[in-house]
């Protein structure tokens, strides 16, 4: 395997970092792990991005206002992180065969 220089490493990072000022929303309650999409009508704490560490900036009563505050932030963070080059999918394996064949012993 070969090294990756540091600064071809540094700035893709720095491409899939966020910027300051950048908003994201999350869940709140006692599932705070699932995805935004589940249940719509909870609470969602907005949080934005200090340069260093993602901050507490507000809480919408649903995933609707929550989106509408958080505008276009995702979007564009997604937007910058290139898609990875896929040439050509490998080929299909043969598919599996058994090396001798099974019978059912006769019914006496």
């Amino acid at each position: 395997m070969e090294d990756e220089p540091l600064e071809e490493w540094a700035s893709r990072r720095e491409q899939r970092r966020p910027v300051p000022g950048e908003r994201r929303l999350t869940p709140l309650g006692d599932q705070a792990q699932q995805g935004t999409h589940v249940d719509p009508d909870a609470p969602r704490g907005i949080q934005e991005w200090d340069g260093h560490q993602w901050v507490p900036a507000g809480v919408a009563k649903d995933l609707i206002a929550a989106a509408r505050e958080t505008g276009e932030d995702a979007a564009t963070r997604a937007a910058r992180v290139p898609l990875p080059s896929i040439s050509k999918l490998p080929p299909a394996p043969d598919p599996w065969r058994p090396t001798e064949e099974f019978r059912r012993p006769e019914a006496t």
